[in-house]
């Protein structure tokens, strides 16, 4: 059996290092993991998770990769400072991946060969040290992931006290779980004090950094968003990775939305039966009158076509959350993507272009949360938000969410006494104002001018039907100005400047870190790169004049054919050639790493 190594001389790292994690899914890792993460946040430490995990129930290999780094990256690494290996079928392979003088702790029943002399060994009995605890046989393989939280805890100096409070978090208060779980990591602590001989080059010290802030994922904080935004209706059909938010909808909606004086929900949420039919009772709401809204993924998205086109035509007001994965077809539902743009873009059949939000940070999906129903309502139109796994299902260090900043904003409804002071008649779909959105009712209106028919097909201005073509065209290109006259109002992007930049780079959602790291990187390297995060389509004149304004934009994103490159080259096709694509995709977040490396191999060119 290999043997710790004590003596490998290697630089003092402080605050800044990676931890990959590798367990089996379904045994428990989660609660071990996330109280790590949860430990080092509580000192102040900027911090943040990925998980790394397979399509099936349990059984499958799964990692979980905690980023520290006080410089506040937050993007994945692909370097590994530390590894945990709980997992004999991927114990080579975790091996492998280690990066020189780094720490690999195992399970010490697992007996693969180590061939690498490079490495800090650290072997932990965890068998020994579980059986010692005496838990529950039925609890014996979870509480089993504690020991490794208990050694990380020795060799990195994270303070036992944090490690308390996580459990706390985790478990809600519930005394005796977390009683029972503390003991196993004091255990496995004890143990290494009186028994490692490792002085770990790699540790964490306490900051200041992380006042203030939260740890959350993007699907919790949109589905607060979507109650903070006044929410009536909710309707979706369980699809990885979008469940959690109508799942997070579930959980704080019954404390917050509330009728006082009656106890009763102001609100309806629905599992539906499949993804048409979810997007069915959305539309149905949006028209009756209720802020509606789903929430879905790829193949998903792809069956709510012929509705969210319906929408898009007859104008009714919905909301759909976009939760990317690497498509096509089921493709790896967990495994993250930027391949939905397109699709959703144009989702629909004929002439359609929707209105697109792209959060780009957790504290954003709160905010497009509430802004999303803001802006289906304003416009009478499908607004779609275009997040990600990685961003939706992640753990982000956030910085609180903002209460919505301005009221409620329904449109242009119309009850009775509106529709008294209209002296000529009224038409669902007249341009009354000049400004392309027409006024619509809602079912309750007892005026008599009230009613129309919301019809899928050919009509005039008065809602009835019609096949002429001059009534066609005029309505179809009244509803493409209201689209496009959204850039004025939808979120602007998000621009970074640096003095010297002569070219820039274009991105959005969740690569946002990645990009920022990437550009610190590239600066040092000599070369200075201005940064445009594109925060919805179709994109603001702030977007075409960024492009117009250097020799080259990288357009960076993790898809495989570069589809926000393809957009915006359609958009300002003067300035395509100065475009450049750089699009990956493997199924894991962008780094900046490939970032760095892709621009630098471009600029040799």
């Amino acid at each position: 059996m290999a043997k710790t190594r004590s003596k490998m001389q290697t630089q003092k790292v402080v605050n800044e290092f990676s931890i990959n994690i590798a367990t089996i899914n379904g045994s428990g890792s989660q609660t071990a993991n996330l109280t790590l993460i949860r430990s080092i946040f509580k000192m102040g430490i900027p911090v943040s998770g990925k998980n790394i995990f397979p399509s099936n129930i349990q059984g499958l290999p799964t990692w979980y990769k905690i980023r520290v780094s006080q410089a506040g990256y937050l993007g994945r690494s692909q370097k590994t400072e530390i590894a945990v290996a709980m997992n004999p079928k991927t114990f080579g392979d975790d091996l492998a991946d280690l990066d020189a003088g780094g720490i690999f702790l195992y399970a010490d029943h697992i007996k693969e060969p180590i061939d690498r002399d490079d490495l800090i060994l650290c072997p932990m009995p965890v068998k020994s040290i579980v059986k010692e605890t005496k838990p529950p046989r039925e609890l014996r393989d979870y509480v089993a992931n504690m020991v490794y939280v208990g050694i990380l805890a020795y060799l990195l100096d994270i303070q036992l006290e944090t490690i308390e409070s996580a459990l706390d978090f985790h478990f809600k208060g519930k005394q005796g779980p977390i009683d029972f779980n503390l003991s196993v990591i004091h255990d496995s602590f004890h143990w290494a004090e009186n028994n490692l001989e490792i002085v770990s080059p790699f540790q964490v010290q306490p900051l200041d950094l992380t006042e203030g802030c939260n740890l959350a994922n993007g699907n919790t904080a949109g589905g607060l968003g979507t109650i903070y935004g006044g929410m009536h209706f909710v309707s979706w059909y369980p699809i990885t990775p979008a469940t959690s938010l109508p799942e997070a909808i579930l959980e704080y909606a019954p404390g917050l939305r509330k009728d006082p004086e009656t106890g009763k929900n102001t609100y309806a949420i629905i599992q539906a039966e499949d993804e048409l039919a979810a997007i069915g009772m959305v539309v149905g709401a949006g028209w009756a009158g209720l802020r509606a809204m789903t929430a879905t993924s790829g193949p998903g998205l792809s069956l709510m076509s012929e509705y969210a086109s319906l929408a898009y035509f007859v104008e009714i007001p919905v909301v759909v959350w976009v939760i990317q994965r690497v498509g096509p077809s089921t493709g790896l539902p967990t495994r993250t993507a930027q391949g939905d743009v397109n699709q959703t873009y144009n989702l629909g059949q004929g002439d359609t272009k929707h209105i697109v939000l792209i959060p780009g940070s957790v504290k954003e999906c709160f905010e497009f949360g509430w802004k999303a129903l803001d802006l289906a309502d304003k416009l009478q139109t499908p607004v779609f938000v275009l997040s990600d796994l990685d961003l939706g299902q992640n753990q982000w260090m956030t910085p609180p969410f903002e209460y919505p900043d301005e009221p409620i904003d329904r449109g242009k409804i119309l009850w009775e006494e509106d529709l008294e002071k209209i002296k000529d008649e009224w038409g669902r779909y007249l341009d009354l104002d000049g400004d392309n959105i027409p006024y619509r009712t809602v079912p309750g209106n007892q005026h008599p001018k009230s009613a129309y028919y919301a019809r899928g097909t050919g009509h005039d201005d008065f809602a009835n039907y019609s096949e002429k073509p001059e009534d066609w065209e005029k309505n179809l290109d009244r509803i493409n100005r209201k689209i496009e006259s959204s850039r004025a109002i939808l979120p602007k992007p998000e621009i970074t400047t640096r003095s010297g930049a002569k070219s820039g780079v274009i991105a959005f959602g969740s690569t946002d870190s990645a990009v920022r790291e990437a550009c610190d990187l590239l600066q040092d390297e000599g070369l200075i790169l201005d940064y445009l995060r594109v925060r919805a389509l179709p994109v603001a004149s702030e977007v075409l004049d960024f492009i117009r304004a250097y020799e080259r934009i990288y357009v960076v994103e993790n898809n495989r054919d570069g589809q926000m490159h393809s957009i915006l080259s359609l958009e300002i096709p003067d300035r395509a050639t100065t475009l450049v694509s750089l699009s990956h995709i493997d199924g894991m977040p962008l780094s900046a790493d490939w970032i760095k490396a892709a621009v630098m191999e471009e600029e040799k060119s």
